[in-house]
């Protein structure tokens, strides 16, 4: 299935070099270009994309507002957007991910891995490298009172689920989970499916997001 893209970056050059990319892969192909927050929200309702490239800093809607927007939306809310920047801030990230962006990467990340993580976003995957994941918990150990909001995040939780959860809040793939818990993958998986569904979580991001709110990583 082919997978439809949309560029929003205020930046012409960017943009066309994003596309070319993007349309060399057998599997992808690019509906619409934004320069603006807005014109992606607008491209979000009327292409339908699986996935939005999204820069975080253009004039007027920024592209953590505009992430903010399409994945709020029910019309929208199943796109899927990858928040591209030159800014590898914590702030950044750490908004990114709140407002439902499924993924991070750097703008100079290697051409190969920017289609990989298009595919792993529009399968329903987080794209959180491990330097995004020391980041966001730098974030809230240093500023736990604006981001725990404690036990409320695992009302209806089970012990394993909250262990799973950890697992997952520090980084690790289902592989792996299922190697540190002695348990197959498609146990982790599916601890991991139920917890989605418990938390409300549309993505592994917001589980990562949740690990950190609960204080199960530190």
């Amino acid at each position: 299935m082919t997978i439809r893209v949309v560029v929003a970056d205020d930046q012409a050059l960017v943009r066309g070099s994003f596309r070319l990319l993007v349309d060399t892969a057998p599997d992808m192909l690019v509906v619409g270009e934004a320069a603006t927050g807005d014109e992606a929200v607008a491209l979000a309702r009327s292409e339908a994309p699986g996935v939005v490239l999204m820069d975080i800093r253009m004039p007027g809607c920024d592209g953590i507002e505009a992430t903010r927007r399409i994945t709020s939306a029910p019309d929208t809310a199943a796109v899927r957007v990858l928040m591209l920047t030159t800014y590898e801030v914590d702030e950044y990230i750490f908004a990114a991910l709140r407002a439902g962006a499924s993924g991070f990467l750097l703008k100079d990340t290697p051409p190969a891995d920017l289609l990989a993580g298009i595919r792993v976003v529009a399968a329903g995957e987080a794209l959180l490298a491990p330097s995004v994941t020391r980041r966001l918990v730098e974030e809230f150990t240093r500023r736990p009172e604006k981001a725990r909001r404690g036990a409320t995040v695992l009302e209806g939780t089970t012990p394993r689920e909250r262990e799973v959860l950890e697992l997952v809040g520090q980084g690790l793939s289902n592989a792996e989970i299922a190697a540190r818990l002695c348990v197959t993958l498609s146990t982790a998986k599916a601890h991991v499916s139920r917890l989605l569904a418990k938390l409300g979580a549309r993505d592994r991001a917001q589980l990562v997001i949740a690990a950190y709110d609960s204080g199960l990583v530190r």
